[in-house]
């Protein structure tokens, strides 16, 4: 497919919708308002996923085992080759000391599966453990030591257009480093403190054994940060994380408690000092503020190629502090909330405070806080989301590995709001190359009440040849339906022009879009 881009990093000029990358397919979904800007009587509905009855399908192995006390994604799931692969942190006591693992250490754990619910964890032999190999940690080697010792969230991405080999699985991570371990000192905005939470990177072959990226941190110039996210777009991989006070704050400089903001490099060994502020929730910004309102760990992103969606953590503090002597944290609830980037900087919610992922009812395993993954899956007919429990209790409870689903790419559908009048949408105009076709991902069509399908240039105007009496019709149901334009009966978009695309639902229509696709 060919793409008009310009600069590979914008995405909106002119109202035209460019990629920041080639790629094989650009998804419009129906909760994306900068790829579905123009709606008339049309109502967004959000759907939550589904938890499967396997849960947690990731397990705490048994005594002596390195994930024996907790086994959580602050990791990520990829599909690759076929395979299911999944990076998680394990921790081998079962309890916390001061809030942090024994030894500020969690494993860098890895699990396999056929499926995605039967997971295997295989014997990989690479770190010397308990008196023997015979586990499934991953190896990572650097200098100085300290920085190699995986202490919180843990991000996998698979880079395979990166021309060297050792560097095509690429991971953010969080270590608690010494000062005296930083070559040249760390400035951390001159709060003193013994070890600096640290971000830091590394690249591997083979998503097994890792090497760290030189021997600093990558938030060595600039303030704690911890990194719960990593991806690339555009010309930039960006790794997103939590910052709170002193470190961060609203723009005229108020607390705001947790917030999201992103680093940027253009290489992934230099890494910007200056930060964005990625995504804060709307009572968090609000004059007051809310109470106890908070964005937890920054978010799990799915780079689909055009945009950027992913799970956020909805922290909420206690209703009242916890008593003297419990675990600080006491009493706070985390459920994971949907948003999604079109320039892989700003985040947003498509319905404020929305759950993707609740957290289950009182007595349930996943009952008091979730932490999200970069964990997303599109598998059949299936998106699989991969998620975890937190006890923030500090007792371990159940904290392990769950699944839940959705229909493929059905976060959210778009119907009539009124159904006894029509109802349409146009899209950002999109230049597509030759051969490339548009799908509709669309339930509840009924053949008396089809979907009308058009074609507009950029300034509004419909295209002859693919609008008016040569409009398609969708009278089908499915996860990806071709749209057939009757005139020449071909699936083609016109190829190296800007068109938006038009739909329109008829009075009495109980469809429902959840995205269009334009694919090579």
């Amino acid at each position: 497919m060919k793409l008009r881009l310009l600069a590979s990093a914008c995405f909106f000029l002119g109202g035209r919708l460019l990629l920041p990358a080639p790629a094989a397919e650009r998804v419009l979904f129906a909760f994306d308002d900068h790829s579905i800007p123009w709606q008339h009587n049309l109502k967004l509905t959000l759907v939550p996923a589904t938890k499967h009855p396997a849960n947690p399908v990731l397990r705490r192995g048994p005594a002596g085992a390195p994930d024996h006390g907790h086994a959580i994604l602050y990791g990520s799931v990829l599909k690759v080759g076929g395979k299911f692969r999944m990076w998680y942190l394990g921790m081998f006591e079962t309890q916390i000391l001061k809030g942090q693992a024994p030894g500020m250490w969690r494993p860098m754990c890895y699990a396999e599966s056929e499926d995605g619910v039967h997971w295997n964890k295989p014997e990989l032999g690479l770190v010397e453990f308990n008196g023997g190999r015979k586990n499934n940690i991953c190896l990572i080697e650097g200098v100085p030591f300290s920085l190699t010792r995986v202490n919180d969230f843990l991000s996998v991405m698979h880079d395979p257009a990166d021309p060297d080999p050792s560097r095509r699985y690429k991971a953010a991570f969080i270590a608690h480093v010494p000062y005296e371990d930083i070559p040249g000192g760390m400035s951390n905005l001159g709060v003193k403190e013994k070890r600096i939470c640290a971000t830091v990177t590394a690249t591997s072959a083979d998503g097994l054994t890792w090497r760290v990226v030189g021997d600093r941190p990558a938030n060595a110039g600039g303030e704690r940060f911890e990194a719960s996210g990593l991806y690339r777009f555009g010309d930039f991989y960006y790794t997103p994380g939590q910052l709170i006070a002193p470190w961060a704050g609203r723009n005229d400089g108020t607390d705001a408690g947790r917030l999201m903001l992103t680093y940027r490099s253009p290489d992934f060994v230099h890494w910007s000092q200056a930060k964005a502020l990625a995504f804060a929730r709307p009572g968090q910004l609000a004059n007051p503020r809310v109470t106890g309102q908070q964005t937890h760990m920054g978010a799990g992103i799915w780079n689909r190629g055009n945009v950027l969606i992913g799970l956020y953590g909805q922290w909420q503090d206690a209703p009242t502090p916890p008593p003297k002597g419990a675990p600080h944290l006491l009493g706070v609830r985390v459920d994971l909330g949907l948003i999604l980037s079109n320039d892989g900087i700003h985040f947003r919610e498509p319905v404020a405070d929305f759950k993707v992922i609740s957290r289950g009812r009182e007595g349930e395993w996943d009952d008091i806080a979730l932490l999200q993954g970069h964990a997303f899956v599109n598998e059949g007919e299936h998106t699989m989301l991969w998620y975890s429990h937190w006890d923030t209790g500090a007792k371990l409870k159940s904290m392990e590995i769950g699944l839940a689903t959705l229909r493929r790419d059905g976060f959210g559908h778009l119907t009539p709001k009124e159904d006894d009048n029509p109802a349409h949408f146009v899209t950002a105009p999109l230049t597509a190359g030759r051969g490339a076709k548009l799908r509709l991902n669309v339930d509840g069509v009924t053949g008396g009440a089809p979907l009308r399908v058009e074609l507009l240039d950029a300034r509004d105007r419909a295209l002859p040849g693919y609008s008016g009496a040569a409009a398609a019709v969708v009278s089908a149901s499915g996860l990806a339906v071709d749209v057939v334009w009757p005139g020449n009966r071909s699936v083609d978009l016109p190829a190296d022009r800007p068109v938006a695309i038009k739909v329109t639902f008829p009075v009495g229509s109980t469809a429902r879009v959840y995205a269009v696709y334009v694919a090579d």
